[in-house]
């Protein structure tokens, strides 16, 4: 599934959940990975970190989270981070964002979280940044 051309992500979780409830810039990073228009890649944790809270926080019926994630398996990258980091002290889960996008060697990471990744603004060369940042960079190209 890797190609040459196309922008490498790893999409933190708040994103994906923001996108998959509600409209608006998560919605339209979500759509990229449908149209194909993104390479992603995805760790074991951020699928079990996105299925529980689907789950515990909005309700979602199980089926449907199973449907919702072989659809993103469908579409996406997954690996399993050889190496653990721990750069974030406040949040340990961040830290799985960081070693999945190591992994991967992506040039973003996509997040919504404000106090933890985006405040790093770049790890290992690797870009984090917002929904709305990442749209408009991808319009420019």
């Amino acid at each position: 599934m890797p190609e040459e051309n196309k922008i490498k992500v790893v999409i933190d979780t708040n994103v994906y959940i923001s996108g998959l409830n509600f409209k608006g810039k998560p919605r339209d990073v979500l759509d990229m990975i449908w149209k194909d228009e993104i390479e992603v890649y995805i760790s074991s944790f951020i699928m079990m970190e996105l299925k529980e809270t689907l789950e515990e926080d909005f309700c979602w019926n199980k089926e449907i989270i199973k449907d919702t994630l072989d659809r993103i398996s469908l579409k996406v990258n997954q690996i399993q981070p050889e190496n653990r980091i721990s750069v974030i002290k406040e949040k340990d889960a961040d830290n799985r964002i960081l070693e999945c996008a190591i992994e991967s060697k992506v040039q973003y990471i996509i997040s919504g979280d404000k106090k933890h990744l985006l405040s790093l603004k770049e790890y290992q060369e690797i870009k984090i940044i917002s929904p709305a940042d990442f749209l408009k960079i991808f319009l420019k190209l």
